[in-house]
């Protein structure tokens, strides 16, 4: 992981109030480039930068959260990095925050008022900044980040944290629906053409804010007994049960899509991987799953193994598709991969667009999540209706995403560079056709048939959300699985790379806490985890 020092957001504040805007005796001037702090910055400017950086590096396609969901295993460290879960000090979120912050003080004074759509939007972004950070550490500084009066903000309870933000995102919702309600054309109008890189409508943002509370209250689920007064279940069956007031996602169309073009290319560009398919394996955990169900993504997102195609098995086989487990040593990885042991990423799909044209759509926040959320909301028995429709809406909508349809016939290609005539006797290049499979998806739904609103049928709404955020959705995937241990993911092994070998439970504080706000920090790691900052603790969230 990228790992970024980050100093608390009301510090960063004040120190850049005295570096921007500062005037000393002797010979120190304003800088005349820089705005001050009363100045106006447009707020398609603020906005703009705020959707352009939701999304960090290592939530990308084929990035750090890929590997630690297991979709992908580097077996070299040179060309691919490694698979540890040494996750040490986590990068933050208060740069999302402080723009948040601006583009609500900006939003106020150049429109006069609290109602208008940037300072609705500004309540997601502040909501989001404080759940992307708490769900890796634990308590944080929130309530007082960004008030520049207070150089060591306190830090809030896990609890406060989400409540808080769950109050911001109800605000958010409000808001763009009394504009909608006064003014109907704006529903689908976008907020702002040259602001918004996702290019939302204003019913889409708030069917987007909705959708992001389903998923933070569902990603509350060990709390919803314990905690009466978030009114986790109660919230969630709101939103769902009053599409009027609360509007949510209702088809792919409405997903957060975060698109890749020749400036901002696309993670195997970006990151140098495009010549190496050869040094990473797509995953046991996912493949395992994806191949006793029978499901076509399998023959998207993965190429067989070469020992068993040339050992006499097709390329349709589900059996010659073999994941890598991230157990192993990546010696043992890359030996057992240059035996042709092992599955590798669809080369033709993922490695020969710096735009990632022929890869799937990267969503961020989606339909097909959602539909599951909903799903294991009423398998819980938070909500009324048939969790069997969204856990079938949530597979159809995943499938739609990689273009899929019943009696598709799909080339295979060969996915390496290899000369060697044990597992590359035809001498294929790198891409070149080796062969077809056949889309069936009939048979597909029947091997996945939900099981009923039972423990088994919780299993498969959270087996099949994980096979569907396949490089999508950034750490989501790892949050389901340390939530609810489904798929269980493989650990124990040297692979792992930690003390114990066995998967964190979170990140540790960024070292730069210790340093700027030392009381409240050491306090904060008393109270939680008794004075350690273990990553092998639960937090509030995870207990």
């Amino acid at each position: 992981m990228k790992i970024k020092s980050f100093i608390p957001f009301a510090l960063l504040l004040t120190i850049g109030m005295v570096n921007i805007t500062g005037c000393q005796k002797g010979d120190l001037i304003n800088n005349p480039n820089v705005a001050g702090s009363g100045s106006i910055v447009p707020v398609s400017l603020l906005l703009n930068h705020l959707t352009a950086t939701l999304i960090r590096s290592d939530e990308q396609p084929w990035a750090v959260s890929g590997v630690a969901s297991q979709y992908v295993i580097a077996n070299y460290q040179y060309y691919r990095g490694n698979n540890n879960y040494n996750f040490g000090n986590t990068s933050d979120s208060y740069d999302i925050l402080k723009y948040a912050i601006a583009l609500q003080k900006q939003a106020t004074s150049q429109q006069g008022n609290q109602t208008n759509v940037y300072f609705a939007l500004s309540q997601f972004f502040k909501a989001y900044s404080g759940v992307w950070l708490t769900q890796r550490v634990g308590d944080i500084p929130f309530s007082q980040a960004g008030d520049e009066s207070v150089l060591t903000p306190k830090y809030d309870t896990q609890h406060d944290v989400y409540k808080n933000c769950l109050s911001l995102l109800d605000n958010a919702n409000t808001l763009i629906a009394n504009l909608i309600k006064a003014n109907p054309s704006l529903a689908n109008q976008k907020v702002d053409a040259s602001g918004d890189i996702f290019g939302l409508t204003y019913l889409q943002w708030q069917k987007l804010i909705n959708t992001y509370r389903l998923r933070i209250l569902i990603s509350l689920s060990k709390r919803a007994a314990d905690n009466a007064d978030l009114q986790i279940p109660q919230q969630f069956a709101t939103i769902v049960g009053n599409a009027t007031q609360y509007p949510i996602m209702t088809s792919n169309t409405d997903n957060m899509v975060y698109v890749f073009n020749p400036v901002n290319r696309y993670p195997i560009y970006s990151l140098g991987f495009n010549p190496y398919n050869n040094f990473a394996n797509n995953g046991s955990t996912y493949l395992n799953i994806t191949t006793s169900t029978l499901d076509p993504r399998t023959f998207i997102t993965s190429t067989p193994a070469p020992t068993p195609v040339y050992g006499g098995k097709a390329v349709s086989d589900f059996t010659a598709y073999v994941g890598s487990d991230i157990n192993l040593s990546q010696a043992s990885l890359l030996n057992n991969s240059n035996q042709g042991q092992y599955s590798f990423a669809n080369y033709n799909r993922y490695y020969v667009s710096a735009t990632g044209a022929n890869a799937e759509p990267f969503v961020f926040i989606g339909y097909s999540e959602m539909c599951f959320n909903i799903a294991e909301a009423i398998n819980r028995g938070w909500v009324s209706g048939s969790s069997a429709t969204w856990y079938n809406n949530g597979i159809s909508a995943s499938l739609a995403l990689y273009g899929l349809s019943n009696g598709q016939v799909l080339n295979i290609g060969f996915p390496i560079t290899s000369t060697d005539p044990t597992i590359n006797p035809k001498g294929l290049k790198q891409g070149d056709t080796w062969g077809t499979a056949t889309v069936d998806i009939a048979q597909f739904m029947a091997k996945v048939a939900y099981a009923g609103d039972n423990a088994a049928g919780l299993n498969q709404i959270l087996t099949q959300k994980y096979v569907a955020m396949f490089n999508n959705s950034g750490w989501e995937p790892f949050f389901n699985f340390r939530r609810t241990g489904v798929p269980a993911f493989s650990q124990g092994g040297a692979g792992i790379g930690t003390p114990n070998n066995l998967i964190p439970r979170r990140w540790i504080y960024p070292a730069t806490e210790s340093a700027y706000n030392g009381a409240n920090y050491k306090a904060a790691i008393a109270s939680q985890f008794g004075g350690s900052d273990d990553p092998t603790k639960d937090t509030w969230l995870t207990k």
